[in-house]
């Protein structure tokens, strides 16, 4: 028969703990959760608690669990000690003392996509073993916190309602503020991972400065370009200034030529220059080239990642190409046709691949009077062209007719978006 006592955080901390002979042994002060989890638990993947912190005297000493009991009787916590073991200094250095960095700390909430705070973290020992079930981010978890849950509660059942309560599962939160623990972060921010980098860019936004920094820091570099150029530009400096430069370097490597350049030209110069100077050669020489242009003009929201054929390229080689480099979906919003000058000659579309013979060349469906812009021309024109002609990704070329990139739909709307605010101001 399965045993379970569920019990609160905030009842337990503080409460005196006895021994066997009813002897007064010390207070609560914290439970320590081990930060590995065993696959042969009551409950998998939920972290058990593995250590106490008591005061005693004056002194505050820290137990291994396993010789404490948790009980209840008439609604009143008991805390019984059948033996004080000294918790090994290696497993100290590894526990999350609760009390200490969870309680009032700010985590993640994976599901609502949102950044919340701890009220309560709510336990309950199984056969023997105690678990952090969840952590109570509601109302009711603040009035328990100061004592006064229980009139609430009675005011509550005379309308016959409940005291707004909301509790998320440990498997569902991700907790932030664990940066000065011997963790690696790139272990503790894990589940981050899996979120949209648009979702993860509101969160990081919502933290303050050094939550923002220590999350952002534990992304691998791909998701950190994707976040970074998902953020507002305001968050975007916040986190650069925070970062070394060979580290912001290998980040805006990884961007869009375009989306780092638009970083970098609102840096000031000194350290502009030394980011472009800290990146590849070849992702500063594209940067620099966009960032020659104005503001106004078209080339300033081009991006230089395209995808572009010789005419006598077969539908078989192109789908070659695409395997090989798996290139982003905005690249692959238009293909364009080049001569041996790098001449824009003509365009073609995903479905013109698809529906054709894989030996048929490029030349033989290709549009050959393709509509484009120059990369020189007012960023107004585009909107119009887009407009008319309901193109997602329209051709750029110089004044030699030479493709130097494209402007998707996207950057468009971005930037009308992003002039709209500046009138508004």
């Amino acid at each position: 028969m399965t045993s379970t006592i569920p019990f609160f955080l905030s009842r337990i901390i503080g409460a005196r703990v006895y021994g066997p002979h009813n002897n007064f042994v010390g207070i609560v002060k914290d439970l320590l959760l081990s930060h590995e989890v065993s696959a042969n638990q009551e409950i998998p993947e939920k972290p058990v608690v593995y250590g106490i912190s008591l005061k005693i005297g004056k002194k505050i000493n820290h137990f291994l669990f396993d010789f404490f009991e948790v009980s209840k009787k008439n609604k009143k916590l008991f805390v019984l000690c059948n033996k004080l073991e000294e918790l090994p200094e290696n497993k100290k250095e590894e526990c999350i003392p609760l009390a200490g960095l969870v309680l009032d700390k700010q985590i993640v909430d994976l599901n609502g996509r949102k950044v919340v705070r701890v009220n309560d973290v709510r336990l309950a020992t199984i056969n023997n073993v105690t678990y952090a079930i969840a952590v109570d981010v509601g109302i009711e978890g603040l009035l328990r916190r100061i004592g006064i849950v229980r009139p609430f509660k009675f005011f509550f059942s005379l309308v016959n309602s409940n005291l707004p309560s909301k509790f998320i599962s440990w498997d569902d939160m991700e907790a932030i503020d664990y940066s000065n623990l011997s963790i690696k972060l790139t272990s503790t921010f894990s589940k981050l991972n899996t979120l949209h980098p648009s979702d993860l860019a509101d969160i990081i936004e919502d933290l303050d400065n050094r939550s923002r920094q220590s999350v952002f820091l534990a992304l691998d570099e791909e998701m950190a370009a994707d976040v970074l150029e998902e953020m507002e530009p305001k968050a975007q400096i916040k986190i650069i200034e925070g970062m070394s430069v060979e580290k912001m370097a290998d980040v805006l490597e990884k961007m869009p030529a375009n989306e780092a350049a638009d970083i970098i030209d609102s840096l000031e110069e000194e350290r502009a220059e030394l980011l472009l100077n800290e990146m590849e050669a070849e992702s500063s020489s594209e940067v620099r080239e966009l960032l020659e242009y104005e503001n106004y003009e078209v080339g300033s929201i081009m991006t230089t990642e395209i995808l572009a054929y010789q005419e006598d390229t077969t539908v078989e080689a192109v789908f070659r190409d695409l395997r090989a480099n798996q290139p982003e979906v905005e690249s692959m919003f238009g293909f364009f046709v080049i001569n041996k000058n790098n001449e824009l000659i003509g365009t073609f579309s995903f479905r013109d691949l698809a529906v054709s013979d894989l030996t048929a060349q490029i030349s033989s469906f290709m549009n050959d009077d393709p509509i484009f812009l120059y990369d020189e021309q007012k960023i107004d024109d585009v909107a119009e062209l887009v407009s008319k002609y309901n193109l997602l990704a329209i051709p750029v070329v110089n004044k030699s007719n030479q493709l130097e990139g494209m402007v998707v739909i996207h950057d468009v709307i971005e930037d009308l978006v992003s002039k709209r605010r500046t009138n508004k101001k």
